[in-house]
């Protein structure tokens, strides 16, 4: 009699036995330390509760046939929490002290870090503590930085779905200048729009296209692709400079592609649905294929055959070897901890 293995849980729901953590005060950072999972103390003056002063990362470390464990573009996603940090006028993390904290967190958690198609995600985040409800218009002199590791299993553990992604043509996903810092704010910003759009459509996301202009979504990079090109928003200020959209690219140019980065609009967008294939690309999901487009009036636009496409699933699948160590690393992405 064959039985049903038990579900996984949910993305992000479960997290490793073991953090690290530092913090920052009068003018320097302290020693970072490795401590059990645990809640922390909160003043309830402090600037983030109040003035949303946080940043974060997300990234995965993977369990190669060899049993030996590799962190995937640990260096970009360092940098990319240090800008944040420097946007926000938060505490800039020292770089070779954030490496460690990731690195220790990392191989402390070791034996939690899942088979593939698992992987334990990595989340370095960082906020303001400073006790003070006056500080609106004042930088947060103090701050905590926690590296959590959360096991996690394959998104796609009931297999590839098309999504159903509705187009907002006027409302912007968060503020302009901050759309590339990794903040809470401007994921709180789209849940609003995204929720009432999935209760009116029955959609899985919400690609922002303010005034027409095609964007983001509100929590992943948007990418339309046919067989030998593909086709992305260029990088600015307002939406996120994703490392998952960056290395996608950067392999589809070896493979051949044409990759256009640039502006386009809604127009050249549903003209290209026609034929070709959409997807949203994402540190949890890597690439996920969108089956239909709806439009503010309610009608459905179906994406090429309404399914995943073929070349969504072969880019995600030479990324995922890459990043699981079944194809090799020609990029120098990986690092063995």
């Amino acid at each position: 009699m064959t039985t049903t293995p038990p579900a996984r849980p949910a993305f992000g729901t479960v997290l490793a036995d073991q953090m690290s953590i530092a913090t920052y005060a009068n003018g320097a950072w302290g020693a970072d330390k490795l401590t059990p999972v645990a809640p922390i103390p909160m003043h309830p003056s402090a600037h983030v509760l109040h003035y949303a002063s946080t940043c974060f990362e997300g990234f995965k470390a993977y369990r190669y046939a060899d049993d030996s464990i590799h962190v995937f573009r640990m260096d970009r996603h360092m940098a990319r929490l240090r800008q944040s940090a420097k946007l926000l006028m938060l505490p800039v993390p020292d770089e070779v002290q954030l490496e460690r904290m990731i690195l220790q967190t990392i191989d402390r958690n070791r034996a939690q870090v899942p088979e593939p198609p698992g992987a334990l995600y990595m989340r370095p985040v960082l906020f303001g503590t400073m006790p003070n409800i006056g500080a609106a218009s004042q930088p947060s002199n103090e701050a905590t930085l926690i590296v959590l590791a959360s096991p996690v299993w394959d998104y796609f553990a009931g297999g590839m779905k098309p999504l159903r992604i509705y187009v907002e043509d006027q409302k912007h996903r968060t503020a302009e200048h901050l759309g590339m810092v990794k903040t809470g704010g401007n994921y709180a910003a789209a849940m609003g729009p995204t929720l009432a759009a999935k209760e009116k459509y029955k959609i899985d996301q919400v690609l922002f296209c303010p005034e027409g202009s095609v964007q983001e979504t509100g929590a992943a990079n948007f990418l339309l692709l046919r067989e030998g090109h593909i086709l992305t928003r260029s990088l600015d200020s307002s939406f996120l400079h994703g490392v998952t959209r960056d290395s996608l690219l950067t392999m589809a140019r070896q493979m051949g592609f044409k990759v256009e980065e640039r502006v386009f609009g809604v127009a050249e967008m549903m003209e290209w649905v026609k034929t070709g294939e959409a997807a949203l690309s994402g540190t949890a999901a890597v690439l996920a294929g969108v089956g239909t487009l709806v439009r503010s009036d309610g009608t459905d636009v179906r994406v090429g055959s309404g399914d995943v496409g073929p070349v969504t699933q072969k880019l995600r699948a030479a990324l995922v070897a890459i990043q699981n160590g079944t194809a090799p690393d020609t990029f120098g992405w990986t690092r063995r901890v």
